[in-house]
């Protein structure tokens, strides 16, 4: 047993390399200072200039640059889509960001997935079994609450998801339709990106109260759905 959970780890080691080399690489290249609100607000007439010459080739760019970042984990994603806007406008930009961030986000899944989901089982699977058995069973509408709320940050949601049973191509297109209202409003301010002094200012508290109030709905009208489901079953046996 033990020279078998070696030889896997042995074969997850050139994935779990190149993700450290894709870290180090950010963190000693300082490469952060590129996915800096002023540094993009700075850039921002140097892009604009290069998106009119080459469209399809800064799209490319751009989305393996969000893909990147966000399979990885790393910080930037927030600014990167206030860039979209800045850059491709408001409905290419909600686009272009859209099929990036979900993309990044399932690679992300996947990865962790990969290396910690066995492990986590194995090692926590009877704590787990109530959480196994409500993905199951309602996966796509608790992931879909969860990304309708911003407040919760989407790397920890990609990571967390990766751990559970959920599919993940019910995990790809839940997240591409449950992020699409906040990628739509982050998208929209990049447009007014020079008045963008912070990304604290861009979600105002009445905004996360609706982002939240949206989160919850799904998953309430379901549960109203069941119990109006079982009330009807008891009324249909004592009628009968």
């Amino acid at each position: 047993m033990a020279q078998k959970n070696r030889n896997k780890w042995i074969g997850k080691a050139p994935v779990v390399g190149l993700i450290v080399l894709g870290m180090l690489a950010f963190w000693y290249l300082e490469l952060g200072q590129y996915l800096s609100l002023d540094y993009i607000k700075s850039s921002q007439e140097r892009f604009q200039t290069l998106y009119q010459s080459h469209r399809v080739l800064v799209i490319a760019a751009y989305m393996g640059i969000y893909i990147l970042v966000t399979a990885l984990s790393l910080p930037g994603a927030a600014v990167m889509t206030l860039a979209g806007g800045a850059l491709f406008g408001l409905v290419t930009g909600t686009v272009v960001v859209s099929f990036a961030s979900t993309i990044g986000a399932t690679l992300a899944c996947l990865v962790s997935r990969f290396l910690l989901r066995e492990w986590v089982q194995r090692k926590f699977g009877e704590k787990l079994a109530t959480i196994n058995a409500g993905i199951e069973k309602e996966g796509a509408f608790y992931l879909f609450s969860l990304r309708l709320v911003p407040i919760f940050p989407f790397f920890v949601i990609n990571l967390v998801m990766g751990l559970t049973p959920i599919r993940l191509f019910t995990f790809f297109w839940v997240s591409q339709i449950g992020m699409l209202a906040g990628t739509i409003v982050y998208v929209n301010a990049g447009k007014e990106l020079a008045r963008i002094d912070s990304l604290s200012g861009i979600l105002s508290p009445g905004v996360l109260i609706s982002f939240a109030l949206l989160g919850v709905f799904p998953i309430t009208v379901k549960k109203l759905l069941a119990l109006y489901k079982r009330k009807l079953r008891v009324g249909l046996k004592k009628s009968a």
